[in-house]
This record gives C-alpha cells, sequence and structure tokens, in this order.
C-alpha cells in the first residue's frame, strides 16, 4: 500500500457552501483529485457561534485565523441581527455539479452550531428530528439519499450514533483517529463504519500557533507517514477563499510525489469487513476549544 490521502471537506454555512465550494473545487479539479464534499443543509445560524468567545481559546483561535475575514462580516451575524439563510439546499446545481465531476456528496447536519453547541442538551426525538430533517433535505436538492455523513465540529452522543445507524449510510466520518473502526454502543457494535480525520485541520494547526498559514503545506507534509491512509480535513469557508494558496501549493507537491488520493467511498468498501471495534470516547486536541469524537485508545496530537 503507498501513501493515501483522502480529501473531507466541510461546508458549514452558506457562505462556505457559494463562496467556498467552488475554490476548493477549482483547485482539487486542476490537480484531478477527487474529494468528499460534506453539507450543512438547514439554516445558517453561524451568529449564534459567538457564544464560545466565553470559552478558553477560542478567541485565540478566532485571532490567529483571522476568523472574521474568512467567514464575513454577514455570516457572523446570521441567526441574530440577520436573518438565517438556508444552507444546502439552497446550491442544487452546485451540488450536483460536483457530483458529475466525480467528488462525493454527503451530509453534515442540519443546523450546523445548533448540533455543534446543543447537542449533549438534546433529547432523543430531537436528535432524530434533526438527522431525518438534514436527509429529506439532501434527498430533495440532490436528487437521491444521502450515502454519508459526517457530524457538525465532530460532536456525537450514544443516542445520534444510535440513529444515524438506523439510516442505512454506508459510512459515516464523525470521529478524530488513526484508521476505519466500527463503533460501540452499549456493548454492540453498529453497523455504520467511522472513518476519523487523522490529521489537524488548517484553522487548528493556525489556532494552536503551530505554522502560519505560509508554512502550511511544509508542516503537511512534515506530517505524512508512508503506507497508510491520510484523511485530511479541509473547511471550504478557509480552503475555498483565503487560505486557498497552501492548498493549491500542496496538492502540487502531492501530484509530484506520486501519492495516491482516495475518496472515503473507496476505503469504506475496502475496510468495512476488516475494521476494528471501538467505543467512542472524546479527546482534546491542539488548537480545538471543545473535545471531539475519537475511538477510545486513540491516542491524537
Amino acid at each position: 500500500m503507498s501513501t493515501e490521502i483522502a480529501f473531507k471537506v466541510d461546508v458549514c454555512n452558506h457562505r462556505a457552501l457559494h463562496e467556498g465550494v467552488p475554490g476548493v473545487a477549482r483547485a482539487l479539479d486542476r490537480a484531478g483529485i477527487p474529494a468528499s464534499f460534506f453539507v450543512t443543509f438547514g439554516p445558517d445560524h453561524s451568529g449564534r457561534a459567538l457564544r464560545r468567545l466565553l470559552r478558553p481559546g477560542f478567541l485565540t483561535k478566532m485571532l490567529r485565523t483571522r476568523a472574521p475575514r474568512s467567514y464575513g462580516v454577514r455570516t457572523l451575524l446570521y441567526g441574530t441581527l440577520l436573518p438565517a439563510p438556508p444552507v444546502g439546499e439552497s446550491a442544487r446545481d452546485l451540488l450536483r455539479s460536483l457530483e458529475a465531476a466525480g467528488h462525493e456528496v454527503g451530509l453534515h447536519g442540519f443546523d450546523h452550531v445548533d448540533w455543534h453547541d446543543g447537542l449533549a442538551h438534546k433529547s432523543e426525538p430531537e436528535i432524530r428530528a434533526s438527522l431525518e430533517r438534514a436527509a429529506s433535505l439532501f434527498e430533495s436538492t440532490l436528487g437521491h439519499p444521502p450515502r454519508f455523513a459526517g457530524a457538525p465540529g465532530w460532536q456525537v452522543c450514544d443516542t445520534s450514533l444510535r440513529l444515524q445507524d438506523q439510516q442505512g449510510l454506508e459510512f459515516a466520518s464523525d470521529c478524530r483517529g488513526d484508521a476505519p473502526f466500527r463503533p460501540e454502543v452499549d456493548g454492540h457494535p453498529l453497523r455504520t463504519l467511522e472513518i476519523p480525520t487523522t490529521l489537524p485541520t488548517s484553522d487548528e494547526v493556525v489556532g494552536a500557533g503551530l505554522a502560519k498559514p505560509s508554512e502550511l503545506a511544509d508542516w503537511y507534509d512534515g506530517r505524512l507517514e508512508p503506507d497508510r491512509l491520510h484523511v485530511v480535513g479541509l473547511h471550504a469557508e478557509l480552503e475555498g477563499i483565503h487560505f486557498s494558496g497552501w492548498l493549491r501549493e500542496w496538492l502540487a507537491r502531492l501530484r509530484a510525489a506520486g501519492v495516491r488520493f482516495v475518496e472515503l467511498g473507496e476505503v469504506a468498501r475496502r475496510e468495512r469487513a476488516r475494521a476494528p471495534c471501538a467505543r467512542v470516547v472524546f479527546c482534546r486536541l491542539p488548537g480545538r476549544a471543545d473535545a471531539v469524537a475519537c475511538p477510545a485508545g486513540t491516542a491524537l496530537s
């Protein structure tokens, strides 16, 4: 097995979809690289995320990553001083064009901020309604049911994993970790394969002071290991707009180095039968204000 990279592109808000996705797609298409796009459906309540300023480390990350510039002033007001526009369902042609170009498109939740900040306080009926609403909007927009999903902010609970498992997805990417696995809930393995994000995202790297935006390509080069799969998480509002330069540079390097690129769907088909089982716990990562879901026993850095 040669070194493999799968790109997981999270599309969390209206601007990320309409302005960021075209930029990411252009960079990937020019390099001939497929990716798996995870798109939020439902209202863009990004302005409500400013409540996170009270959390330790969040303001520092916002300043280091120049978040106001990346997200835009309007995005930071959506759901508070400005009405919340719809996200995925507002870009039918764009999302279908991604699939036509050979990329995968899946779910990234309903109302990204509400899930990210409020999942721990939701009842089972509320979680079920959120999952079903997202799937319904996806199907009405793309013309087919979602094949895969990834939780906003890598936030899950036993109930959300169990209910998501009932949707019959091919795979999910809700966690951080080293390799694909099947989650265990109440001692029972679920059917849905989890494919974790294996490397830090660029906002985490910059937010933790590990590298400057201009140094990201070098930083990621130094984290690649031979003969293993790396799942790289991108954010459309970053890599598609103001952080686009490092991505274009890195893609060119990877192409020249002979790295093999895969979609997560291919990984799922290959790994499903041999993936181990593990409980999902929460881990702390440099550059993130909140703990994230990961398989028990995983050492993340």
